[in-house]
């Protein structure tokens, strides 16, 4: 990805700064004809605007995105004792006797559900919702070969709280709905910056390097200065691109804005996940639904206290079902209701089967199977656990951090380049290099002019945040402009 223009003063290493200005300068981009060199000079404005002022929201949300990437690793150092049992037993003790312990230690608040272990070396959750915790909840660890308890945390829909503040982090900076548009505005600019960037790499490499493959995917080893940093950034943004246009889309959502016209889409396009109806046959009530948060966890019910006696009965009628590993029970919340017994296995292959069961006739009432998910919602569950670092463990989170780690090192060498094309000759010295030139949208074919213009408001919609913020770099833009006139004809 490039964010310079092709003919702009360097460093002074590699590029020639002349002594004068010509005396018929060539004419700027008011004054030419249209032709398809105005698509590459309008996206080579666009890339250089993004890039300085969308580049510290990238950056930021990259570093956090990176830290949240390994949070199973810094759960297991902040809490492992509470998470993994010392001695991996022959044969599990009961439910109830498991949810007795944890309620003799923990009598507060009401039983939510159990979590049963993932693998044999991990604890079993008690999930007690107490009124005065508000959206959390306390988890209770409990050795499921001894049925002692380990420790209790204030967990967010199973989120340690190491796991909620790195998430928050990520998603708000901590700054709650507010702070959630920081996100939304690297989300919805990445993509731009990407295929902007490809664009004006590719052209660049065909018109002025080897037509070969090394070409686009290595820098130029010979280069010095700003070729070579910009060799390196435009190199390192192809490898990149696939996965930026990954974590792109995905975060866009369950972004605010843009997260709300994808529900629409999916209303539109009969795209949902399907819901478990809970309510027992013959009784009135609601159906259960599946909404998706950022950690992956849909919400649950208030849940009354219920018999411990009632875990084990409706977890092997859910075992019969075809329910495997992990498995969530959530007791009902009213007589009309079922209990449910949800899978939550986000390491591929998935498995996210539910099923609503009927404890009194230890019967299945309802299910709601992965197999059945349209199309969308399979993808959009499975990109979130894709952006999450889940699908596919550990590789999952490795590739999530080499993508980080390039997004970091792509945003410092851009910023580079902008120091390294200032004008360093004593009359034109500058601080910074100067941005594109201005006006390039005059140089459009009428063709991109009429299609391009619909699809910046149909985007503009879709992604509201980058409706508003391009909107905004235009009015800034046009202000300067008007200014500038003003100056140079005062003078």
């Amino acid at each position: 990805m490039s964010s310079t223009r092709e003919h702009t003063p360097t460093d002074g290493h590699d590029e020639t700064v002349t002594a004068a200005p010509p005396r018929n300068p060539e004419p700027g981009p008011a004054q030419q004809g249209r032709s398809w060199q105005g698509v590459r000079a309008l996206l080579a404005r666009l890339h250089f605007y993004a890039g300085v002022f969308v580049a510290p929201f990238l950056l930021v949300a990259a570093v956090t995105g990176l830290a949240y990437a390994f949070t199973p690793q810094f759960d297991q150092l902040a809490y492992g004792d509470r998470l993994r049992v010392e001695a991996v037993g022959d044969q599990p003790r009961p439910l109830a006797e498991q949810i007795a312990a944890a309620r003799t230690a923990h009598p507060e608040g009401t039983l939510a559900s159990v979590i049963t272990p993932p693998g044999p070396e991990d604890t079993t959750r008690v999930v007690l919702s107490v009124p005065e915790l508000g959206d959390r909840q306390r988890t209770v660890f409990v050795d499921p070969y001894t049925a002692e308890v380990r420790g209790e945390l204030t967990t967010w829909w199973g989120s340690t709280p190491l796991t909620t503040w790195l998430d928050d982090l990520h998603r708000n900076l901590h700054l709650g709905e507010t702070g959630r548009l920081y996100s939304e505005v690297a989300a919805s600019w990445l993509w731009v910056i990407v295929a902007g960037g490809l664009v004006l790499w590719l052209g660049r490499a065909r018109g002025q390097r080897a037509k070969s493959v090394r070409g686009v995917l290595l820098p130029d080893g010979s280069a010095r200065g700003v070729r070579r940093t910009r060799g390196r950034h435009a190199a390192t943004g192809v490898w990149l691109a696939i996965g930026l246009l990954f974590l792109s889309a995905t975060g866009l959502t369950w972004s605010h804005y843009a997260g709300a016209r994808f529900g629409q889409v999916l209303d539109a396009a009969k795209g949902h996940a399907p819901g478990l109806v809970t309510t027992l046959p013959g009784a009135s009530g609601a159906t259960g639904d599946e909404h998706e948060g950022h950690a992956g966890h849909g919400d649950a019910t208030d849940g009354a206290s219920a018999d411990p006696a009632g875990f084990d009965a409706v977890l092997a009628v859910a075992r019969d079902a075809g329910l495997g590993g992990r498995v969530e029970l959530t007791p009902p919340a009213d007589a009309a209701s079922a209990w449910t017994v949800a899978q939550n296995d986000p390491r591929w292959p998935v498995h996210f089967d539910q099923v609503a069961v009927d404890a009194a006739k230890s019967e299945v009432t309802a299910e709601s199977r992965w197999a059945d998910y349209p199309v969308l919602a399979k993808l959009s569950k499975l990109g979130v656990q894709g952006h999450m670092g889940l699908l596919f463990g550990l590789v999952n989170q490795i590739l999530l951090a080499l993508i980080a780690l390039g997004l970091i090192l792509v945003i410092l060498w851009g910023y580079r380049m902008w120091w390294q094309r200032r004008p360093v000759r004593d009359d034109r010295a500058a601080p910074l290099g100067k941005a594109p030139a201005r006006g390039t949208w005059r140089q459009l074919p009428l063709p991109v002019l009429v299609l391009g213009i619909p699809a910046v408001a149909a985007f503009g919609w879709a992604l509201p945040v980058l409706g508003v913020t391009l909107l905004g770099f235009l009015l800034v833009d046009l202000v300067v402009g008007l200014v500038r006139r003003s100056r140079t004809r005062t003078a």
